[in-house]
């Protein structure tokens, strides 16, 4: 017997693909009957998240964003999201608030977001190879397998 529920999407670097990106997480989480605030919180990381690859990851090209979403029994929302674009030097550096690679457009306040809305947030990259984000958010209101 399966212990999570889960689904996997993979779509191109296409910046119209982050709100699908949304939509798609959103209505996974939807079974949790989470509150507005909670389904808030988790779409607005995820739209960082996503927005990360497509600015940053692959900065040249477009590349594949990889997004695995995971409802353990407790009512714990894991997504995942990867890439396998240029990676990032300094991950301690990449999260500090104000730090950016994308020039003078972009604020740099992506990971600091995404810690502020999810419970934890953590960072895997290798340069040359891609990234992987992983947000978890406790949900309160949860139902699960209804």
């Amino acid at each position: 017997m399966l212990d999570k529920n889960e689904m996997k999407i993979a779509f191109p670097s296409f910046s119209s693909n982050e709100s699908f990106a949304r939509a798609a997480i959103s209505a996974f989480v939807a079974q949790l009957d989470p509150t507005v605030d909670e389904l808030t919180d988790i779409k607005t990381a995820v739209s960082e998240a996503v927005t990360n690859c497509i600015i940053h990851a692959y900065r040249d090209r477009i590349g594949m964003i990889y997004i695995t979403v995971a409802i353990d029994p407790a009512g714990e929302v894991t997504v995942k999201i990867r890439d396998k674009g240029c990676g990032i030097e300094d991950v301690p550096k990449a999260m500090e608030p104000l730090f950016t690679t994308g020039g003078s457009e972009r604020a740099g306040l992506g990971f600091a977001v995404m810690q502020s809305f999810m419970n934890r947030v953590r960072v895997r990259s290798k340069p040359g190879v891609g990234t992987t984000v992983t947000l978890k958010k406790k949900i309160q209101s949860r139902r699960i397998g209804a």
